[in-house]
């Protein structure tokens, strides 16, 4: 079993950033790739960003350029550097863990992007 909890959720005018945590506990070498989701209102989940264990990155594309997904395997913890936020970027994001066998999701943490 693999727990995931967010936090660094906030509001921010646009423009600003934001930096989102995400710490992992239980049976972490299990976990494969990491990720980051978003929702928003209204709108479907939506893949961010992700990082492999190996450190391989996927962006969004639009984000690119302004987040930066990473990873600290030490501390367990998967970090989201967002900066020049825009009011699009509202949402509930979410942290998920992929194992092989399944995926863990937290339970999101939101941002609020005002203009």
């Amino acid at each position: 079993q693999v727990q995931v909890v967010e936090s660094g959720g906030g509001s921010v005018q646009g423009g600003g950033s934001l930096r989102l945590s995400c710490a992992a506990s239980g049976t972490i070498l299990s976990i494969d790739g990491m990720g980051w989701y978003r929702q928003a209102p209204g709108k479907q989940r939506e893949l961010v960003a992700t990082i492999t264990s190996g450190g391989r990155t996927n962006y969004a594309d639009s984000v690119k350029g302004r987040f930066t997904i990473s990873r600290d395997n030490a501390k367990n913890t998967m970090y989201l550097q967002m900066n020049s936020l825009k009011p699009e970027d509202t949402g509930t994001y979410y942290c998920n863990a992929q194992t092989r066998v399944r995926s863990y999701w937290g339970q999101g943490t939101q941002v609020t992007v005002s203009s």
